[in-house]
């Protein structure tokens, strides 16, 4: 059992046929209390991870707020790390995170962050990603997480 199993609950989602939760067990913390459900799915060598915004997403524009948008760009670098990489993505770190805002996010569809791996190595993984909503482009993203070891 790896420290994601102890911490996330990645089991499948019955009311989305093909995704499973991304969601903490612990729902206090940030992704649960902040973000609210999370799901996903691998598509090839990419991973989808989706958000369905709420009132409390939205800024004064009433669009979805950057900074919800650059939590899910680094909540899926490291959901991608479990569904397509190497696994264990829980002790890991963001070293960076590059992002390029292209449009508005509608808080009336389901924002996803769309992330491949360009490469991985023992200790480091190189991604990069769109966030969409159907056809429309909201944002671009590249970023590096540092792969650490669980603590004891």
């Amino acid at each position: 059992m790896t420290l994601d199993d102890e911490v996330f609950e990645h089991t499948p989602d019955p009311d989305n046929p093909g995704w499973n939760h991304w969601n903490l067990k612990d729902q206090t913390l940030f992704n649960g209390a902040v973000m609210g459900k999370l799901i996903t799915r691998p598509e090839g060598e990419k991973c989808r991870l989706r958000m369905f915004p709420e009132r409390r997403h939205e800024n004064l524009q009433g669009i979805i707020h950057g900074a919800v948008t650059l939590s899910l760009i680094d909540i899926s670098m490291f959901t991608t790390m479990h569904v397509v990489g190497s696994g264990n993505a829980g002790p890991s770190v963001t070293l960076e995170l590059s992002t390029q805002f292209v449009g508005g996010g509608d808080p009336k569809r389901p924002l996803d962050a769309v992330t491949e791996i360009v490469r991985e190595t023992g200790r480091m993984l190189f991604l990069r990603g769109q966030v969409v909503q159907d056809d429309d482009v909201v944002a671009s993203y590249s970023g590096i997480v540092r792969k650490m070891k669980p603590r004891a």
